[in-house]
């Protein structure tokens, strides 16, 4: 049996970093791709994007039911995520004509590169797993 002290904070990985290329069209001076840098989340930082991100769709009894909008959602992620370029710089949403961390990914990178960029932070966050491979774990 492991010693709790490994479960203390001051023992634990903080944060887990990648660092990667997300689109060929981002260059350094030397003309080499600019890699991208994102950072995971904790559990706490996930939920209350979660919460900032439900809607509540009205049913036919009349009452509300929560729904999470997940466009919405993948957005502020991948914008929370992103630590590298820094997407809050002012001088560069000026320079898309956009406000707002997540405004500025979609202008900037073409569909196929945000997609890039989604699953990579979904993986770093442990996101990335189907619940049928959940399923055939709880069965082994």
């Amino acid at each position: 049996m492991s010693n709790l002290s490994a479960f203390f904070a001051q023992n634990v990985v903080k944060k887990k970093t990648d660092e990667f290329v997300v689109s060929e069209k981002f260059k350094e001076e030397n003309g080499e791709p600019v890699k991208w840098e994102i950072v995971s989340l904790t559990a706490n930082e996930d939920e209350q994007l979660r919460n900032e991100h439900m809607i509540e769709i009205p049913n036919e009894s009349g009452f509300s039911i929560p729904k999470l909008d997940v466009g919405g959602y993948q957005a502020a992620l991948v914008a929370k995520c992103v630590k590298w370029p820094n997407l809050n710089n002012a001088e560069l949403q000026d320079s898309y004509g956009v406000c707002g961390a997540e405004e500025l990914l979609l202008t900037m990178l073409d569909p196929g590169e945000y997609m890039k960029l989604l699953s990579r932070v979904q993986k770093l966050n442990g996101l990335d797993i189907k619940l049928s491979d959940l399923v055939d774990q709880a069965k082994n």
